[in-house]
């Protein structure tokens, strides 16, 4: 088997195939891993992305479950590792960024590494340190009324900086415009300073490229994805179509969504003002009791054959907060996770085979309940979301894709199955 030459570690699952997605368009052999492995992979890969559910864990659980995914990688002998997490810096106040990057650096002895979420094929822009969604600074988006990381500062460094030990610093355009040698000299100048994190600028795909080749010495890189355009190359590897090629589709087609971000909310009106059936799932009605997975199966069963069906539990920011009102935010959010992974498997059983999952949390959920370990990276759908294939618990062979709330134009349902076939 060949060998791995970048390992990544990605703190959702969105983010994972998100990050895996970009290395297939460059070249790479990718394949995404759901929770750490417990043997070597069983498909050559020229790069592997673990998939943890840590973005919203406690820091400490957060630093455990990355260090056993390092240690997993380690064993497999990879040449450079990639923390991944969200283009939109999602974190508490406490983390888990921060921690879980200084854990990685003393691990792997590392004394510098850089972060930078930037992302512009999805509008995602780091400038003098501050994230921009599209024209809006990060904490004037749809992040700032995020239900469980709130955005509210886009000042990535002071951010930073408040869940770190190590003094972190910046890169800025005007070095990066410069090139390899400049960013490198900004590097060890910034090491001498005693910085041992900088906050990466970037407002193109060319400022990423540009940046790719100087990182080619780190131990560790931490990014959003988009910095993954730039890192094939530093192993000799270019863009081929081979990377991103999966069996054949077949089977019934299904959405579920528990996204409720406003990009997802998009997507709903569009897949319904389509004249596609859709089922809402009402929180309150799962916690009194009600049957509710048994009632959208029922619902679902006879008009699978037609086209897809969505089953969403999306809604606005202020029914959300209505809901967590009542139940409490984690209660919600866990309960909404469950029943949407139940639904999920339930769709499997009836014969869905092409399945899309919107949200991050949602993803994990759904992928934990189907039973699914290994995921071959395919072809992109939109920016940072493409097909994947694997299999279930039970062997069936699934197509799924595994959406971030914030990805995909507005009509991504629809477009990713017309892609697909």
């Amino acid at each position: 088997m060949a060998s791995i030459r970048l390992g990544c570690i990605a703190d959702d699952f969105t983010g994972a195939t998100d990050l895996a997605n970009n290395l297939v368009r460059s070249g790479m052999r990718a394949v995404q891993t759901i929770g750490v492995p417990d043997g070597p992979l069983q498909v050559d890969a020229d790069a592997v992305v673990v998939a943890l559910k840590s973005r919203t864990t406690p820091p400490a659980d957060a630093v455990r479950e990355s260090l056993a995914a390092l240690r997993w990688l380690q064993s497999q002998g990879v040449q450079q590792v990639y923390f991944k997490y969200c283009s939109t810096f999602d974190s508490t106040a406490q983390g888990n960024i921060g921690p879980v990057t200084e854990a990685l650096m003393d691990a792997l002895d590392a004394p510098f590494t850089i972060a930078t979420p930037a992302f512009p094929d999805n509008q995602r822009t780091v400038f003098k340190g501050y994230l921009f969604v599209g024209d809006a600074l990060l904490s004037e988006s749809g992040m700032r009324d995020h239900p469980l990381t709130p955005m509210r500062d886009a000042n990535l460094v002071r951010v930073l900086q408040a869940q770190c030990r190590r003094k972190v610093g910046l890169i800025d355009y005007r070095t990066v415009a410069k090139g390899e040698a400049a960013i490198r000299e900004r590097i060890a100048a910034l090491q001498a300073e005693g910085i041992a994190i900088a906050v990466v600028d970037a407002l193109g795909n060319d400022d990423l490229l540009r940046l790719g080749p100087a990182l080619k010495d780190l131990r560790l890189v931490t990014a959003g994805s988009g910095v993954a355009i730039g890192l094939p190359g530093n192993f000799g590897i270019t863009a081929s179509a081979a990377a991103s090629r999966l069996p054949a589709a077949e089977g019934l087609q299904a959405v579920v969504s528990g996204s409720c971000s406003v990009a997802t909310n998009r997507q709903v009106r569009s897949f319904i003002e389509a004249g596609r059936p859709a089922y809402a799932i009402e929180p309150l009605r799962i916690a009194a009791g009600d049957d509710v997975v048994a009632q959208v199966l029922a619902w679902a069963q006879p008009l699978l054959a037609q086209g897809p069906v969505l089953v969403y539990s999306t809604a606005e920011p202020e029914s959300v907060k209505a809901v967590q009102g009542r139940l409490g935010a984690d209660e919600a959010g866990a309960m909404v996770e469950r029943t949407i992974a139940a639904i999920a498997r339930g769709l499997v059983d009836l014969g869905v085979r092409q399945l899309v999952v919107a949200g991050g949390e949602t993803s994990g959920a759904c992928v934990q309940a189907l039973g699914m370990r290994q995921l071959q990276i395919g072809p992109q759908i939109d920016p940072g979301v493409p097909w994947c294939w694997g299999r279930d618990a039970a062997g069936r062979a699934l197509h799924v894709t595994l959406k971030s709330g914030n990805f995909g134009a507005d009509d991504f349902f629809a477009k990713a199955f017309v892609q697909l076939s």
